[in-house]
């Protein structure tokens, strides 16, 4: 408070010493107010510091953009299956980020482009889906993306490219929009790159101007002026701010997401029975609890980081950690994503069903799988096919090398020979634990 102040307080009457003084703690509250405020983290510092951006066409406007809730931006899927997996959650939690910041989603269904088959990251050609089933993969995506975007109210949009590339006419196609893109600029681009030495299908080659077409019908009819996407769809998201660029001569902008890598470089969301899903019922709640459970310890930090939605401050916090700490990390991110996906109550299920394992217990929401009666010869089945049977390997060679390493117990005991048998009966009623290594358990039982 400075001196000129001070001195009119004193020759004042005290009503108005409290009136000066009230004013002055109001405007001091207020500078300190906007100074947290200047030094607030943006949205996109928060995207940064947890490591979600890899590359942006104009970092000032799309800063701009989607720190002050203007950005009407899209991302695609492609409905290959009848469910979303962990290869799409970074996306989704992407989408809920910016929305809750006041940007508008438009969560784009590529029921068109599903057709083709994108090209990216693959060495061969993808499975040609029907109609009918894309259409099922369709709706299956709708309800799992509710659990993440809010659709009411016009506060997101879901839209399915099927509405206009399946009635696009050839030739007005190659006049309209082949003419503006280079052959040669598109055999440079990485997705296509990696695909020359095997064969590249005049199919697949076309899946670039599909994606870009749909940014720019998108700009079109929903004001759509970004785009994210994986870091390996960069070349097609380039074209797409292209075309708009050449066809309407408005600028556009794209930004792509790091891909969820583990600390080998390896994509993570699979498994050795195959891709980690969405879908309750393709991998169960507590699974997927313990896939997060049991990532790497270098992984870990970065996976909550890049993935949950705790406070950044409260991360921080865990850089130190390190022995049994990590174990407690693996805990809050199996936890904290399990209840994103499947919502508390299974959470918390799996986390107990975890603990219960973990210390010998029973536990009523332990996985369960069912043997079929053609799995018993004799009113028995052998070692292998009850380990491979049980879903604890993917062929029965895996299954033969894991019980001979002595990784397999049932019941609670050790099972070493691959030609032990077990009785029928006993997989009837309850059914028995079937135990590889020290985290992978089963309840099985006969159908």
């Amino acid at each position: 408070m400075n001196c000129e102040i001070i001195a009119c307080i004193r020759g004042a009457p005290r009503q108005r010493q409290n009136e000066v003084l009230e004013y002055e703690l109001r405007e001091r509250a207020a500078i300190r107010k906007m100074k947290r405020e200047e030094t607030k983290m943006t949205l996109y510092d928060e995207l940064v510091a947890r490591g979600l951006i890899a590359q942006v066409t104009d970092e000032a406007l799309i800063k701009d953009l989607i720190n002050n809730g203007k950005a009407t931006f899209y991302i695609g899927f492609d409905p290959t299956a009848d469910s979303l997996h962990v290869g799409h959650f970074m996306a989704l939690c992407l989408m809920k980020r910016l929305q809750m910041a006041g940007n508008k989603p438009i969560a784009l269904i590529g029921g068109g482009t599903a057709m083709i088959g994108d090209p990216s990251g693959r060495t061969d050609m993808r499975k040609m889906l029907t109609p009918e089933q894309i259409q099922h993969n369709v709706d299956c995506f709708k309800k799992q993306m509710a659990r993440f975007i809010d659709f009411s109210d016009d506060k997101a949009l879901l839209v399915n490219n099927a509405d206009w590339l399946l009635n696009l006419n050839y030739v007005e196609l190659l006049r309209e929009v082949g003419a503006c893109f280079s052959v040669n600029n598109m055999l440079r681009a990485e997705c296509y790159k990696q695909r020359m030495e095997k064969g590249l299908s005049f199919l697949e080659f076309n899946y670039m101007i599909m994606q870009s077409y749909d940014f720019y019908m998108l700009y079109q009819k929903y004001g759509c002026n970004l785009q994210f996407g994986g870091n390996d769809q960069w070349s097609n998201m380039l074209g797409g701010t292209e075309l708009i660029r050449r066809k309407l001569d408005k600028d556009a902008s794209a930004m792509t997401i790091t891909l969820l890598l583990n600390s080998e470089g390896k994509k993570m969301g699979k498994t050795a029975s195959g891709a980690v899903w969405l879908d309750p019922d393709k991998t169960s709640p507590y699974d997927f609890y313990q896939y997060w459970r049991n990532v790497d310890d270098a992984d870990v930090l970065k996976c909550i980081r890049m993935l949950t939605f705790l406070p950044l401050e409260e991360i921080d916090k865990m850089d130190s950690w390190e022995g049994a700490q990590l174990n407690k990390a693996k805990e809050i991110l199996a936890y904290e994503l399990t209840k994103l996906v499947h919502g508390e109550e299974e959470a918390k299920k799996a986390e107990a069903t975890a603990k219960a394992i973990f210390t010998g217990g029973d536990a009523a929401n332990m996985p369960t799988a069912k043997l079929e009666a053609d799995s018993f010869t004799d009113d028995e089945i052998d070692a292998i096919n009850l380990v491979f049977g049980a879903g604890l390997a993917t062929t029965k060679s895996e299954a033969r090398r894991t019980i001979q390493q002595g990784g397999v117990s049932v019941d609670g005991e050790k099972v070493a020979d691959i030609a032990a048998k077990f009785p029928k009966n006993m997989f009837e009623g309850e059914g028995v634990v079937v135990k590889k290594g020290k985290k992978s358990f089963v309840k099985v039982s006969v159908n």
